[in-house]
């Protein structure tokens, strides 16, 4: 693409004759209003300074307030810190909305240029490099603002915000806040706040071993303004620091509930002990307001009547994550309470193990579940768009109509959906079903000619598709718009958790997950408009030829997570693997978590023709790699910035591969972020707490996404 000022494409000379031909077959023989929708996919970085400058029509279309009004950096990690400088100069008076979120590799001293962008109305600076004195600067400077997100780190000093930057925060409406250090952050100053979301990923100890507490606050700050408040979100990492903070900050709330309040959500992963302030504020909440949006952790459900308490107006999200809810209490309190559902587009129940179940204090986790029950939440929820039911083994009776696919095929409005593996299967094992051969574990790792050794004789599906007559294939079939699906075995629990070391041992995949290979996976193949898709535990993949059938037919894919395929210790699903990659023309991240995988030139090689990739993250327990064929991977794969290798090799290994990456690529590459470490390595919670969050929470750790939080929580 032309760099310089000339008119490259004015085909102003064109003879007449030839003019029709041109402008019928020429990009700028479209009308204004299609050039303008097409440019808006374009990276604002490319369209100012080297779009703009290719023709004087192209000149004065990229600089259209439709294009320059909103601008988002938020992955475009070729934005070097020269490359934004000039977008601030050349368009930073148009802007209104900017987002800089993750844009991790930029100084400070480039962040500062936003405060030349004064008409900025809506900022997003999660993840950018700021000191207290930087963002008074920037706040300083944006009287206009009422969106606002920031980081809030160790060494952030309240003190040091100007009476100008307090001005601008007094007339925030939306603020979203993430604290690495135990801290009220700019809250105090937001006298007019609407919306408050936050995120707490404080850690326990400093590096240097040091506990940290809450007391910390202590002669901070401390009266944070919630009377206009509609929306308290807030998301804690593991540890007892994080609680401890998120109870100083809910202490005002108990006092005095907002009027307003209509969402109400905290996720917490683990137990997180009710309190008599928290008490109070639940029964504040029941008897003042009517919510929309409702998740809290589950020891404040389990037991509990409260839902039946809980007035709701027109509720668009509940998350009932991990709670002991069962299927009576789901009827009774939430479905037959008398409430209108048909609003209901997000629906998290991940982990309840019992929801579709009956109130059977014997039952076990591994009994059938009640079809009549998830019946009358498909009639009562008919327009769910986002539905969640992983981690816990729903097992379908036997009979027509039952399944629990069948059940819902009937919500064709769903966007994104997780299952267990095991809810997926067509029907009980049976008792004369044969057990997979012994001599398939003796299957080579890797890439190589295929064994057929000890394998059954087996018609496995081509290209061509599943078989029909699946419940599975039924469900996909009916839900075509399907954007994310994730199938997750119920026992599954990846090596890598969150600020723990890694785990050595896992849970064997459900029984009735035995039953779901690779004829299932090709069921997938139906959804041309998959964007994001994730396996895991899925002991019965042989030969990955369902992964193939997604490759050639999901063509949208762009994100992708493959977890325990096949059985433990025998990667034999790898020559489908590679076909697939062929075929993922668009695809930007992959995860991939496998024991024993040998991350070999064959691998690489086909990985190479992923020529969208950008973020890579491999997990594997015992498995080894190649440092030769990662360094030709990333010479020939451009836009990879994202190179996570957790395996098994030793430490002088990867600390060397690493450094040689960041030696050839980092120049070229500003936001390049390389890890790699030994999985089992006592450092590795150290050497994780480094990766910028953006990464780390969207790829490095797995976790299911589905329903994790509201639809368009934050713009």
């Amino acid at each position: 693409m032309a760099s310089s000022g000339e008119d490259t494409c004015d085909d102003s000379d064109a003879s007449p004759a030839a003019a029709p031909v041109a402008d019928s077959a020429h990009l700028l023989g479209f009308s204004d209003e299609i050039l303008l929708h097409i440019l808006s996919h374009v990276p604002s970085t490319d369209l100012v300074l080297n779009v703009r400058r290719t023709c004087r029509k192209l000149a004065a279309l990229c600089l259209d307030k439709s294009l320059t009004h909103t601008v988002l950096l938020q992955k475009d990690y070729e934005a070097s810190e020269d490359k934004v400088k000039q977008l601030v100069k050349e368009i930073g008076r148009d802007m209104q909305q900017l987002s800089m979120a993750g844009c991790y590799w930029l100084s400070g001293a480039t962040v500062e240029h936003v405060a030349r962008c004064r008409g900025l109305v809506r900022v997003n600076l999660s993840g950018c490099p700021l000191t207290s004195l930087r963002l008074s600067k920037v706040l300083s400077a944006l009287p206009q603002l009422r969106s606002l997100a920031i980081d809030v780190s160790p060494g952030f000093d309240a003190s040091q915000l100007s009476g100008e930057c307090k001005a601008t925060l007094s007339r925030v409406r939306e603020l979203k806040q993430t604290l690495y250090t135990p801290s009220y952050g700019v809250v105090p100053c937001c006298t007019s706040l609407e919306k408050l979301l936050l995120y707490f990923e404080i850690l326990d100890r400093t590096r240097e071993g040091a506990v940290l507490s809450g007391q910390l606050m202590v002669g901070q700050s401390n009266v944070p303004h919630y009377q206009h408040l509609r929306v308290f979100y807030a998301r804690l990492a593991p540890g007892y620091i994080n609680q401890e903070v998120v109870r100083l900050y809910l202490a005002v709330l108990s006092d005095r509930t907002p009027e307003n309040l209509h969402a109400f959500l905290i996720s917490v992963p683990g137990s997180f002990a009710e309190s008599e302030a928290t008490r109070n504020l639940l029964e504040s909440m029941a008897r003042n307001v009517a919510l929309d949006a409702l998740q809290l952790p589950k020891s404040w459900l389990n037991g509990s009547a409260l839902l039946q308490h809980m007035k709701f107006s027109s509720p668009f999200y509940f998350s009932f994550s991990r709670c002991a809810l069962s299927g009576g209490h789901l009827l009774q309190r939430v479905i037959d309470g008398g409430r209108d559902l048909r609003s209901l587009a997000g629906l998290n129940l991940s982990g309840c193990a019992h929801c579709l179940a009956p109130d059977c204090l014997l039952r076990k986790a591994e009994d059938d579940i009640d079809p009549t029950i998830l019946e009358a939440l498909v009639v009562a929820c008919p327009n769910l768009r986002h539905l969640n039911l992983s981690a816990a083994h729903h097992h379908s009776p036997e009979g027509p109509g039952q399944h629990l696919c069948q059940l819902l095929a009937r919500l064709p409005r769903l966007r994104s959906l997780s299952l267990p593996v095991c809810a997926v299967a067509d029907s009980p094992p049976r008792a004369d079903r044969a057990p997979v051969p012994p001599a398939m574990r003796a299957v080579p790792r890797g890439f190589g000619k295929k064994v057929r050794i000890g394998v059954p004789s087996i018609s496995f599906p081509g290209p061509a598709g599943p078989q029909p007559s699946s419940v599975f294939w039924s469900l996909l079939k009916n839900v075509p718009f399907l954007d994310r699906l994730e199938l997750i075995g119920s026992n599954f629990s990846s090596a890598m958790p969150r600020n723990e070391p890694a785990i050595r041992n896992s849970l064997p995949p459900c029984s009735r997950a035995q039953s779901v290979g690779d004829a299932e996976v090709a069921a997938i193949s139906q959804l041309a408009f998959l964007r994001h898709l994730t396996l895991a535990q899925l002991p019965s993949i042989l030969t990955g030829s369902g992964l193939v059938s997604i490759g050639l037919q999901c063509q949208q894919l762009q994100s992708l997570s493959l977890a325990h395929l096949g059985l433990m210790g025998s990667v034999v699903y790898m020559s489908g693997l590679s076909d697939m990659l062929k075929h993922c023309k668009r695809l930007k991240d992959l995860r991939l978590e496998q024991p024993y995988f040998s991350a070999n030139a064959q691998f690489f090689q086909a990985l190479s023709q992923c020529s969208a990739l950008q973020r890579l993250c491999l997990v594997s327990r015992s498995g080894t790699l190649q440092p030769e064929a990662v360094l030709a991977f990333m010479a020939r794969c451009l836009h990879v910035v994202v190179c996570h290798l957790f395996t098994g090799e030793s430490l002088s290994t990867c600390r060397s591969l690493q450094q040689a990456l960041l030696r050839s690529f980092q120049a070229e590459r500003p936001a390049l972020n390389v890890v790699i470490f030994p999985l089992l390595h006592e450092g590795l919670t150290d050497v994780i707490r480094d990766v910028p969050m953006v990464h780390l929470d969207e790829v490095t750790l797995f976790k299911s996404r589905v329903a994790e939080e509201p639809p368009n929580l934050w713009w």
